[in-house]
């Protein structure tokens, strides 16, 4: 599953994925990570959970964003949920782009390796491609 936490800049996208990371912890099975872009969300998530930043790694663009996701999974099989924060920092802000990458995560990470996944995504809402919804379930 994918979902997306969309909206304009000081909107609580990452209130809201702050809030979610921790709910999965708690119900988790497994391990949770998060990715972020810098070092914003040191002490607002709990160190149980993998904090990743993928300036660290020098992650840019959806090519390089999906190899790292990728990695991830492959890397720890226990993983169950990944979280994004500023998914168009890390990737760009070139939609059709963002709808091409979030299919190919929902193809291959979530419906093959059964991993959820949640994004934040800077943007309103009617400014999406239609076809990111046709992969994308928007987060509550």
């Amino acid at each position: 599953m994918v979902q997306l936490i969309i909206g304009t800049r000081g909107a609580g996208k990452t209130k809201k994925l702050i809030s979610a990371v921790h709910e999965a912890y708690e119900s988790s099975t497994g391990n949770v990570v998060c990715v972020e872009k810098g070092k914003t969300l040191t002490r607002q998530i709990k160190p149980q959970v993998r904090l990743i930043s993928a300036d660290e790694f020098g992650v840019t663009g959806y090519d390089a964003f999906y190899g790292f996701l990728s990695g991830i999974c492959a890397s720890d099989y226990d993983v169950t949920h990944i979280f994004v924060d500023a998914t168009l920092r890390i990737g760009s802000r070139d939609y059709n782009e963002l709808a091409a990458f979030l299919k190919k995560v929902k193809t291959t990470l979530c419906e093959a390796e059964g991993k959820r996944f949640t994004f934040t995504v800077s943007a309103d809402k009617g400014d999406l491609p239609a076809e990111v919804f046709d992969f994308c379930s928007e987060a509550a």
